[in-house]
């Protein structure tokens, strides 16, 4: 009998537990991730979708830049798994660089940005839970921290895909299909753009 009042009164805990869970995100960081959206929604609509587009389209010329701040504008902006969808205004040879770039983003950038991957915010908070009980004065530099180390590992791993999508291309021997994407895109065309071919 005694088992039977354990196993019950634990059962019952355990759902217990998980209400206070819930309501500590219904009070806490639910209501600052849908304000953290909205701002991010207002800004966008502010500054103008042409204007965000345009500087997307800068960042995206040069190596450095579609490496890092490329992936940091589309994570904030857009947020996961939106954020993705800024490729599309790279050259095809490009792409899977910029998609390992953006993310391995989507973690550190909930240090400050927690609505941008809201889904997996499970990690920050995993990551600086013992921080926040032990040292709380240290939390704004281990969030500081992990988000430049996100930077410099996208910028990293940018580079390295690029490389090796280049090896792969070489190898495969599909230069002349990359040069004809370019062309395309050269030409304005970007993905899902009708071609003699079929679509893009």
């Amino acid at each position: 009998m005694d088992a039977i009042t354990w196993f019950a009164t634990n059962f019952i805990g355990l759902f217990n537990e998980a209400a206070k869970s819930l309501l500590g995100l219904i009070t806490g960081i639910l209501p600052l991730l849908l304000v953290l959206l909205t701002a991010m929604y207002a800004v966008t609509t502010w500054i103008g979708e042409d204007r965000v587009t345009r500087a997307i389209q800068w960042a995206g010329k040069y190596a450095i830049t579609r490496y890092s701040i490329m992936p940091i504008l589309s994570v904030i902006i857009l947020t996961n798994p939106m954020a993705y969808t800024f490729g599309r205004f790279l050259p095809e040879k490009y792409k899977p660089a910029f998609y390992d770039s953006a993310v391995s983003f989507v973690h550190p950038v909930t240090a400050f940005f927690p609505h941008a991957n809201a889904g997996e915010l499970f990690v920050w908070v995993g990551v600086s839970a013992g921080v926040l009980k032990i040292a709380p004065d240290k939390y704004p530099t281990l969030a500081a921290l992990y988000f430049l180390t996100g930077i410099v590992v996208i910028i990293i791993r940018g580079y390295a895909t690029q490389w090796i999508t280049r090896i792969l291309i070489n190898r495969g021997g599909h230069q002349e299909t990359f040069r004809r994407f370019d062309e395309m895109y050269e030409a304005g065309h970007i993905q899902g753009a009708k071609t003699e071919g079929g679509v893009l």
